[in-house]
C-alpha cells in the first residue's frame, strides 16, 4: 500500500523530474473510484464551505456522493445540490422515521413525489423505523414508511432504509411487497451480526460507515466482516457525514486495522474531519478499515462497492 504523504499524492515526487514513472499499483490505488452512498450535505454544518467539502472529497478519490433526504424540505435541498454539482452529487428523497409525524398534509406527499421523480433522485428514503427514540409514534412511523415503500415500488427506485431496534416490524412490513420491491439498502448499519445476516438473507444491501471504530462488541459489524458474512456484491460504503466520524484512534480498534490505514487517507481524515463534523473525504479510510477486517485488499473493496452503488442507483455518468 502507498505510504506517500499528502504532498506526494498528485504523482510528482520530490526531487524527481516530471517524467518519472510511478509504480502502476500505487497509481491504481490513488485513482480508485469510491462512492459515498450516504452523506447529509444539507446539514447546516456545511453551510459556509460546501464547495470545499465537495472538492476535498473528489481530491480524496470520492467520485460520487448520494446526499440523503430526510424530510420534504431536506429532500428538496438535496435535489438542489444535484444541480449545483452535476455528475458528482445525486440525492435521495424521503422522510426519516423521526420526522414521520410531520407528514400530516397530502400536499407534502405530492411535494415528496415531485422530488422523487427527478432523474437526479436515485432512491427513496431515508425511511424506515426507529424505536430507539420516540420522536414519532411507532404507528405513525409505520404508516409513513409504508407510503414510501409504495412510492419506491411505483417509481422502481431503490429503498434507502433507516432501522434502529425495529428489525422484526420492518421485515414484517416489507414482506407483502417482496415480489415487486426494488433493491433495498440498509443505511448506516450498526446492528448485530445476526440482524445483518437476516438482512443479507432477504437479499438486502448493507451500508457501512465509520461506526466500525465505535463497535466494540463481539457480535456486531466487525464480526460480520471478519467472518466473511457480507459478500462484496452486497456491500456499500458511506460516511453519513457529518455523523459517524471514523475514530481511528479508538483503543479497541485492532492493530492490523490501524496498520492498514495509509498516510494518504489519514491526511484527509486528520486534517479535515472531526467528531463534530465528519466529511466525505474520510471514505477512503473507512474502505481501508473494512478491507482489513475482511482480509481483502482495499482496492478490491473500493471497486466492488463503487460498482454496486453505480449499478443500484443507475448512475451511468
Amino acid at each position: 500500500m502507498s505510504s506517500q504523504t499528502e504532498g506526494q499524492v498528485s504523482g510528482a515526487q520530490p526531487g524527481l523530474g516530471a517524467t518519472t514513472r510511478i509504480d502502476p499499483m500505487q497509481r491504481c490505488y490513488e485513482n480508485l473510484i469510491v462512492v459515498d452512498a450516504g452523506a447529509n450535505l444539507t446539514n447546516k454544518k456545511y453551510a459556509r464551505d460546501l464547495d470545499s467539502v465537495v472538492q476535498r472529497a473528489q481530491d480524496a478519490g470520492v467520485q460520487k456522493i448520494m446526499v440523503t433526504g430526510t424530510s420534504v424540505r431536506n429532500s428538496k435541498e438535496a435535489l438542489r445540490l444535484t444541480r449545483i454539482f452535476p455528475g458528482v452529487i445525486y440525492c435521495t428523497a424521503g422522510v426519516h422515521p423521526h420526522d414521520a409525524k410531520s407528514m400530516v398534509e397530502e400536499d407534502l406527499w405530492e411535494s415528496l413525489r415531485s422530488i422523487a421523480v427527478a432523474p437526479e433522485c436515485v432512491a427513496i428514503g431515508e425511511c424506515g423505523l426507529d424505536y430507539g427514540k420516540d420522536f414519532s409514534e411507532p404507528s405513525v412511523q409505520k404508516e409513513v414508511f409504508v407510503k414510501q415503500i409504495e412510492l419506491s415500488c411505483e417509481l422502481k427506485k431503490p429503498l434507502f432504509i433507516h432501522e434502529k431496534e425495529a428489525q422484526s416490524d420492518l421485515l414484517h412490513i416489507l414482506e407483502p411487497y417482496r415480489s415487486r420491491l426494488p433493491p433495498v439498502i440498509i443505511h448506516s448499519f450498526s446492528g448485530t451480526a445476526d440482524e445483518g445476516i437476516k438482512y443479507l438473507d432477504a437479499g438486502f444491501y448493507i451500508g457501512l460507515t465509520g461506526y466500525l471504530c465505535k463497535d466494540k462488541s463481539d457480535t456486531g459489524v466487525r464480526k460480520l466482516l471478519s467472518e466473511g458474512k457480507i459478500p462484496l456484491d452486497k456491500l456499500l460504503v458511506e460516511t453519513d457525514s457529518p455523523f459517524m466520524y471514523p475514530n481511528t484512534r479508538a483503543s479497541k480498534l485492532p492493530i492490523h486495522v490501524k496498520d492498514a490505514l495509509t498516510e494518504r487517507s489519514m491526511a484527509f481524515l486528520q486534517r479535515y474531519c472531526t467528531f463534530q463534523r465528519n466529511e466525505p473525504c474520510s471514505l477512503p479510510a473507512i474502505v481501508e478499515m473494512i478491507a482489513a477486517f475482511m482480509g481483502n485488499k482495499p482496492e478490491d473493496v473500493a471497486l466492488a462497492t463503487a460498482f454496486n452503488a453505480l449499478k443500484l442507483f443507475d448512475i451511468s455518468r
